[in-house]
């Protein structure tokens, strides 16, 4: 099943939709996707009710899709690419890889108030002068959960998105000396979408801890860079398995893959940008793509100054 989040042609309600031969059926009036995840019988309950009696069908042609989960509880964005890992290193000047990534999954928290459509504007972050963007996947969490195996935490799965996480490079170098995450290096857009594909439609390209599909990232229509989803080192099982120790999962949390490799500008340019691949400017547009999942894109405005700020 593909699954979107759009407003209604007819009276501009946010809504989800089922979506299949270039129609869009919405199962009901006023139900989000989150709301139908959580109901009894879940996303297959939704579907049967969208084919029997929808309460709306919109030519999907022409929608402006929202994110498929636009305020989720939680985002958690992992680093699970083991190239993306070493060309970052390496572009920041280190040369040591951290033992603790072999071991153990790792993730941050990232802004759920600053998720993006789709097809949204993406301003750059305030006082930037190094926006970068990330191509990755991400899995929405279908039901509750705790302290789970790799195994069980597949299941917990209700679907697959694109994810792209923005990032002002500059920001996050100086902010990652303190010792406290990427901080405003990684807080003012998550753009997710198109769609929201169930785990099954993507079972006949499973290899290794993922899937054999492409993942790419675009500037003004090049090519930049990107790779396969099978490349990835941790899975998803693993990843969401590590985010619920200790604690709860709850339905319509996100949880990010990270950048595969070459997946960014920082892997191609290094810290400083380059002539052949600068930091995005205003006036860019970037599209992010994953085979079977679609693509996001995201048209780069100017950014806010910020205000100047006095301590003490």
């Amino acid at each position: 099943m593909r699954w979107v989040t759009y407003r209604s042609p007819a009276d501009g309600r946010e809504r989800a939709g089922l979506l299949r031969d270039g129609e869009v059926r919405a199962p009901d009036a006023t139900a989000s996707l989150l709301g139908l995840i959580e109901a009894d019988g879940g996303l297959a309950a939704a579907a049967a009710q969208a084919e029997r009696a929808p309460a709306e069908v919109v030519d999907a042609a022409g929608l402006r899709l929202r994110a498929p989960i636009p305020r989720p509880p939680a985002v958690r964005d992992f680093l699970a690419f083991e190239e993306h890992l070493r060309n970052a290193v390496k572009a920041l000047g280190r040369t040591d890889l951290p033992e603790a990534w072999f071991e153990q999954p790792v993730f941050y928290f990232t802004n759920p108030a600053a998720i993006c459509g789709p097809d949204e504007d993406i301003a750059i972050s305030p006082g930037s002068a190094a926006f970068d963007y990330e191509v990755e996947v991400a899995a929405v969490i279908g039901r509750r959960g705790e302290n789970l195996t790799p195994d069980d935490a597949e299941a917990h799965i209700a679907g697959y998105t694109v994810l792209c996480d923005w990032s002002a490079r500059d920001l996050q170098k100086r902010e990652s000396t303190i010792g406290l995450g990427p901080v405003k290096g990684k807080d003012s857009a998550t753009s997710l979408g198109p769609v929201l594909v169930t785990p099954d439609e993507l079972e006949p390209y499973r290899s290794g801890s993922g899937f054999t599909l492409a993942m790419s990232g675009s500037v003004n229509g090049q090519r930049y860079g990107g790779g396969s989803w099978s490349d990835i080192y941790w899975s998803f099982g693993q990843m969401i398995a590590y985010a619920s120790r200790g604690t709860h999962l709850r339905p319509g949390d996100v949880i990010g893959s990270g950048t595969v490799g070459t997946g960014c500008i920082l892997e191609l340019s290094g810290l400083y940008g380059s002539e052949r691949y600068p930091w995005l400017q205003p006036g860019d547009t970037v599209r992010i793509e994953v085979e079977e999942l679609g693509a996001v894109t995201g048209r780069i405005t100017a950014g806010v100054e910020p205000v100047p700020l006095k301590p003490g």
